[in-house]
Parts: structure tokens; sequence; C-alpha cells
């Protein structure tokens, strides 16, 4: 795809002006020749070339490969391009990145909840690397990632705790990436002391001060580039006294995907900046892929279930419903030690924020966990939650027909 997007800039984006440069230049060329001699009939056409290179040549040369090209953007970096020396360097190393089979990390990859009463120095190392893999079936990306999924692994430390974080960018990587956790009081959230480049490796400590579940992703500049790729994840600081006990945890963030080839377009596929800022992503997923919470997220009827869940963004509020589930608590935007929603339907992720719902399981069957903005189920933002068990006629049950079917 990038071979292709390259040649299309050539032949669309450079190709008239190419194209009149070149008409120009012959018809000089054959003018002069026809009343001086061939000497200067070549010396003009090469001056006219000349001036229109130094006349025009700014205004039509792009400063590194974008797609679309000449994109005018006023954020505080140069803005979602690529520059030139990284669309090459992507083409030396994407033979030799690693293909990573299935990017979407386990709901169920959660530590244990923290069972010390005292705070300690807690040491954490997170890996950024760059792979392939599949968004959906036979569509390739070019993933960004801390430790190789998407999200990143979930972090969990104790309120009191004090933090020291090292990050290490992959040799492989092409691109400088630094790592920003919400949960951190310091300039950057730690982004600007861990800029790395590839082969690199920094270190930095923070205390974990507030209780709360954060989001935490990459804010090397163009970030919402970085993040659109996949580099996101979330750390819980948990209270000092822990959280409510629970039967089950999951972990679960949503995630935006931008390419050039429209939704279901086979391939690798390249990122489309103009698509990023007018919010109109390709794939909505859960967990970095399609079908990425399906058949890996079981419980049992009668146990008490905990989603953490966040929005990686980088556009769109989430609004988190789990279909045939009322959740009876939550913590709104993630808070922890403030007021608790009670008997929540949907509730709302912002980009770059989280939620804490908790819910009882009283049936049986299969409970999808969707975006209510509907239509983004069809671009891949649902999962399924499996709970086995006995059924609860009680609380839910159909009315058999005389065939024994319930309706």
């Amino acid at each position: 795809m990038i071979i292709f997007a390259l040649i299309k800039f050539i032949m669309v984006y450079l190709g008239g002006w190419l194209v009149l440069t070149v008409l120009a230049s012959v018809s000089v060329f054959l003018l002069i020749k026809k009343y001086y001699r061939l000497e200067l009939a070549i010396l003009g056409a090469t001056l006219l070339v000349g001036t229109a290179l130094v006349l025009f040549g700014p205004s039509i040369v792009p400063k590194a490969f974008e797609y679309p090209v000449f994109l005018t953007t006023y954020g505080p970096s140069d803005g979602p391009a690529l520059p030139f020396k990284s669309a090459l360097e992507f083409l030396k190393k994407s033979s030799k990145m690693e293909r990573v089979v299935n990017i979407g990390r386990d709901p169920n990859d959660i530590p244990p909840p923290i069972e010390r009463n005292y705070s300690e120095k807690v040491k954490i190392n997170l890996v950024t690397k760059e792979v392939i893999s599949e968004v959906a079936p036979g569509v390739f990306l070019n993933y960004w990632t801390f430790n190789g999924t998407v999200p990143g692994p979930f972090l969990r430390v104790r309120e009191g705790d004090t933090v020291e974080l090292t990050l290490t960018n992959d040799i492989s990587s092409v691109h400088p990436h630094n790592i920003d956790l919400h949960a951190v009081n310091g300039p950057g959230g730690g982004a600007v002391l861990t800029n790395v480049d590839p082969g690199e490796t920094k270190t930095f400590t923070f205390q974990a001060i507030n209780p709360g579940l954060y989001m935490y992703h990459c804010a090397h500049p163009n970030v919402a580039t970085h993040d659109a790729h996949g580099m996101y994840g979330l750390i819980l600081v948990e209270p000092k006294f822990g959280l409510p006990e629970v039967d089950k945890e999951f972990y679960v963030m949503q995630g935006e995907f931008y390419t050039v080839g429209d939704i279901g377009k086979t391939g690798l596929q390249i990122f489309d900046a103009l698509k990023m800022l007018n919010a109109q992503p390709e794939y909505i997923v859960f967990n970095g892929k399609t079908s990425s919470l399906v058949g890996n997220m079981k419980a049992k009827a009668g146990e008490r279930v905990r989603l953490f869940v966040g929005n990686g963004g980088v556009n769109l509020i989430s609004s988190f419903h789990v279909i045939g589930e009322i959740f009876d608590t939550v913590y709104p935007e993630a808070s922890i030690g403030g007021a608790l929603f009670k008997n929540v339907q949907t509730t709302l992720v912002p980009a770059g924020g989280a939620t804490i719902t908790e819910f009882t399981l009283n049936v049986p069957g299969k409970y999808p966990l969707v975006d209510h903005a509907l239509a983004r189920i069809e671009r891949g933002a649902w999962g399924v939650l499996e709970v086995s068990g006995k059924e609860n006629p009680a609380i839910f049950s159909g009315i058999l027909d005389t065939d024994g079917h319930v309706h």
C-alpha cells in the first residue's frame, strides 16, 4: 500500500505539474532549435525547467510523505506526516517486522488485586514495538504497540506506591516513542522523560498519589497519529483499602483505526491522516481488532463481574453498554473516591478516559458488549460475555408454545 501511495503521489499530485513543465520545455526547445543552434535550444529548455523548479518546487514537493499530501494543520507539531526518512525506513524494515498472529490483548490478562496494606517501590518495564497484524480478516495494519499488543499491558499499583518505569524502544521500530501516564503528576505525564529512539531505553519514577483507573499512551508528536496506531493501555491505582471483591475482572479498550482503503479493503493498509482529522475511522474495535472479545470472556451465573473499560480514541466518545445487563455500580470516568452511579444502562467513556462498571450475572446466556452508537458495531465495536450456569426463571423466562419452543 505504501508503494502504491507513492506511485499515486507521483502520478496525481506531481503529474500535472510535470506534464506542463515537460510540454513547455519541449516547445521552447523546438522553437529555438528551428531558428537557432541546438546548443541554445538545450540551454533554453534547461533554464525553463530550472526556473519552474525554483518558483514552484517548494509549493509542489511536500517535506514529508503523507496521505493526503499538502495537508495543513495547526497543532504544536508538524502534523500527522511521516518523514520521507521514516517512509523509506519502513520500506526497508517492513519485511523483517514481527508478524503478530493476534494483536488483541486478552481481556482476562489482568494482575490480581493488591493484597498488601503498605506502599512499596514497583518496577514496570514496557517495550514499544512496531509490528504488523490483522485488524480484520485479510486487512493488515502497521500497529505501534506497548509490549506487542493493543491495548498494552494492564498496570496495577497501589495508592502511595513509588513506580519506577523503564521504557525501551525496540530496535526494529521505525519511529521514536514515549509514554504519558494519566496517573502521573508531572510534566507530560512522564513523556518528557521517556523520549526513546529505536534501540534506546529510559527510566523515570513517580508516586501514585491519586486512586483511579487511568489511560496511558504514547505522546510523541504527532500524538494523535501514535495513538491511532494502537499505543495505549490502562493503569489502575488501587485505593489503599482496595476495591470491593468481585469474582471476575475483564480488561476492555476501545480504539479507532484510520486506513486509506475503505472498510474491508484487504492487504496492508496505510494510515489516512485526513480521515483522522475528520473523525472518520474505518474500524472501531475493542482490544485492537474485530472479534477480539469473542470466545474469551466467560463467567458463571451468580458471579459478580467488574469491567475496566478504556477509550484510546482518538476522536470518539464511547457509549459503552452490555446488552441484557444493568450496571448496578459505575465509577464515572473511572473516578475512585467520588460518588458512584447506580443502576446505569449505558455509560460514557471519553476519548483518553475510562470507566469501571460492576454487575451481578443473574441469568446464563450471551451478553454482547457494544458501543451503543450502534452503527459502530458494523465497524467492529462489539464483543460477547458468555455466561454459563443454571437458569433463573424468577428473573428471566420465556413462554413455551405448543411445540415446546420459547417465544
